[in-house]
This record gives structure tokens, C-alpha cells and sequence, in this order.
């Protein structure tokens, strides 16, 4: 494919998405944005509503402003906000809650650190194209009892949830899945994710260390030195909990961790990161299908594959190979970009309904699944068109 070609389907994809979602995400009967519409269009209006649909919702028209610059999505970001402050925030004991009611009650009043890491994700973002400061204070007192109550002094890292006032509970997993392990890739991911956005517009001494001692856990503990994929699980010493491959989780951290490390203008740490950005890459390919496409997840002690492909997973791996082929110039990388991007648009993009569908199983069949959930969002189809089309200028 002519890469210019490649570059105007993005922008298309980057529009349809958008206009999904601001004509179909919005609540109208009780505000905000609705909780669930499954994949066949069916909104069900009493769906609770989840604190990381919100947040990357906010992220999303954020982000879609600072690039479009379209006054409708800076008003579904002021929306957004507005509705994460009055619903979702715990004005009480701070942070935000795991997910309210249709009428924005709060439900699951858990501290999970995931939810937290994407309400300073999405908070950063909107104070970047809105300067309110409210945002911003938002931003930084999540931050704050992340570093009082999650952070891990001894061991470094953060442990992942907690109950409404800060105190430690047993059952940690996320979304009731999973392991229940104390640490996870997930977590500390997206909350280097977080942090690196955050510092963005607050260049503190202290959250900058943050960044650096985040990247040192996964220089340590989470990425494993020979295979260069990532530990999944890990007890609060970093015992490793499960052997298991997470081929978009790899590939998504591998230009995350990159883009960490050139946040803070180091230039040994950025090459360091931008070397193990493309190690991380190239040893996703083994968990690539025959028709271009990622697999889900591996596991070597057992042999076990899940097949299936997840959305997320493919628009991750088309930044992450595109990512990878701009600083190693490997046309192999090229290659894979193209090649997934080939299949999202033959399997995942539903060009009537809109957005795209949640995922497919290895017979192609449409995994049952949503357009809009708790974990169904705008967040991974709408930054790969903007991370793509920002590398190419």
C-alpha cells in the first residue's frame, strides 16, 4: 500500500470514529454518557457507567480538539469533565470511583489505580486545550494519594487497588478479572501512561522521579531481559505470577515506555528506551497470525493459545510496528503495520453500524461483544490515528 494512501485512510478512520461517538455517546436522559450499546446498536439505558469509559472519553475529545480543532469536541470534553467532577470524583476522600449509576450514583466506590492513572490521563489532557485550573488540581491530588497510599516504597512500584478511603482490600483484580495479584503490567502501564501526561503540563520535580522509578520497574521487573515480553502478574516482592504473553499489552508498551523515556530529555535513557522499544517489538511477531493479524495471548508452560483478536490489540500493534519501523527504518516492521491495519479494515471496522467491532475469533466470527461499555471506548482506535499521523508529520 502507498503509504500516502495509508496516511489519508487514518484520517478518514479518525473522523468516523469521532462521529460516532458524539452522535451516539452522549446521555441525554441522565447526562454524561451512556454506560453500554452493544454491538448491533442496542443501548440499554440503566448500564452503569465506568470510570475508564469517562476518563478516555475525556482524553479522547481532548486530544481530537488539540488536533481538529473542532468546537464540538471541546464541548463533549467540557462535558466530560464536568461529569467526572460531579459524579465520579470523591470530593470526601479523593481519587475516583470504579463506576456509578445510569443517574450517576456511585456504585463501586473502590480506589482501583488503573481508573486512577486514566482520570489523570484524561484530566491532563483536557487542561492542556482548557487551562482550568480545577482540572488540573484534579489531576494532581489523584496524583498525590496514588504517591500517599499506592506507591511502594520498599519494593518499589504501586499496589493496585484499594477501598473508598484508601485502605487496603483482598481482592484487588481488576474489572473482577484476572489474577488477584498486588502488581500488575497493566497498572504500572498506563500509569507511566498517566504520569508522562501529567508532566506534560506540570513539570514537577517529584512526578518526574516518579517517571524514572516507574522506569526502572519495568526495566527490572516487568520486562523479562531475554524474551523481552512483559511479567503479567507479580506478588508484592515481584515474584513472578503467571507466565502468560500478552502480545498487545507488548507491543502497546513497547512505543509507550519510548515516549516515557523522551518526556523527561534524556538522551542516554531515551536511546536505551528507544532500543528496547524496537527489542519489545520485534519479539511480538511471534504472535503473529498468517493473515497479518496479533493473536490474543500465549501461554508456554501450557501451550495454550486464545486466538481470538481484540480490537485494542490490532490498533496498538499499528502503532506500535509503525513506531518501530520509523526508528529502526527495518521494512519488516513497514510491513506488519500494513498488514494489521489490512486486516482491521476487512474485520473489525463496521462501516454501517459504526466504530469498530470488538474483536473476531480465529474462524472470523464476531466475538459478542460491545461498541460502547465499561471497557469499550474511544481511547486505543482513536490514538492510533492521531499517533500515526503525528509520526508522519
Amino acid at each position: 500500500m502507498d503509504l500516502t494512501l495509508f496516511r489519508d485512510e487514518l484520517q478518514t478512520e479518525l473522523h468516523r470514529i469521532l462521529d460516532f461517538w458524539e452522535q451516539y455517546a452522549p446521555d441525554k436522559q441522565y447526562g454524561g454518557f451512556i454506560g453500554r450499546m452493544d454491538h448491533e446498536g442496542t443501548v440499554y439505558p440503566e448500564a452503569e457507567k465506568g470510570a475508564v469509559l469517562n476518563t478516555r472519553i475525556l482524553w479522547t475529545f481532548s486530544a481530537a480538539y488539540s488536533y481538529l480543532q473542532k468546537p464540538a469536541y471541546l464541548t463533549l470534553a467540557k462535558r466530560a469533565f464536568e461529569y467526572i467532577y460531579s459524579h465520579f470524583y470523591d470530593h470526601r476522600h479523593g481519587g475516583t470511583f470504579w463506576s456509578v449509576s445510569a443517574k450517576g450514583e456511585p456504585l463501586q466506590r473502590r480506589k482501583q489505580v488503573y481508573g486512577q492513572a486514566f482520570s489523570i490521563y484524561g484530566l491532563s489532557e483536557f487542561y492542556r486545550i482548557h487551562p482550568d485550573k480545577a482540572a488540573l488540581d484534579l489531576a494532581r491530588g489523584i496524583y498525590e494519594n496514588l504517591e500517599t497510599h499506592s506507591f511502594d516504597p520498599e519494593m518499589g512500584g504501586y499496589v493496585e487497588a484499594f477501598s473508598e478511603d484508601w485502605t487496603p482490600i483482598e481482592d484487588m483484580r481488576l474489572g473482577g478479572g484476572g489474577l488477584n495479584a498486588p502488581k500488575t503490567m497493566n497498572t504500572h502501564l498506563h500509569l507511566i501512561e498517566a504520569y508522562v501526561n501529567l508532566y506534560h503540563s506540570w513539570p514537577d520535580l517529584r512526578l518526574r522521579k516518579s517517571i524514572e522509578s516507574l522506569l526502572e520497574v519495568f526495566d527490572r521487573h516487568i520486562i523479562d531481559r531475554k524474551t523481552r515480553h512483559m511479567v503479567l502478574y507479580s506478588s508484592m516482592d515481584w515474584k513472578v505470577l503467571s507466565d502468560a504473553i500478552s502480545y498487545g499489552h507488548d507491543i502497546e508498551a513497547s512505543w509507550l515506555l519510548q515516549e516515557a523515556a523522551e518526556a523527561l530529555h534524556q538522551e542516554a535513557l531515551h536511546a536505551k528506551w528507544t532500543q528496547t522499544a524496537a527489542a519489545m517489538a520485534r519479539a511480538t511477531l511471534s504472535g503473529m497470525a498468517p493473515d497479518g493479524s496479533l493473536y490474543h495471548e500465549y501461554s508456554p508452560g501450557t501451550g495454550h493459545w486464545d486466538k481470538h483478536r481484540e480490537w485494542w490489540v490490532s490498533a496498538e500493534a499499528v502503532v506500535g510496528y509503525f513506531n518501530a519501523w520509523k526508528i529502526t527504518q527495518d521494512p519488516v516492521f513497514l510491513k506488519h503495520t500494513l498488514a494489521v491495519w489490512k486486516f482491521t479494515k476487512t474485520h473489525l471496522l463496521d462501516l454501517k453500524g459504526g466504530e469498530w467491532f470488538t474483536g473476531v475469533n480465529d474462524d472470523y466470527s464476531l466475538v459478542n461483544g460491545n461498541k460502547i461499555s465499561l471497557w469499550k471506548c474511544p481511547y486505543h482506535n482513536t490514538r492510533m490515528c492521531l499517533e500515526v499521523l503525528r509520526r508522519f508529520g
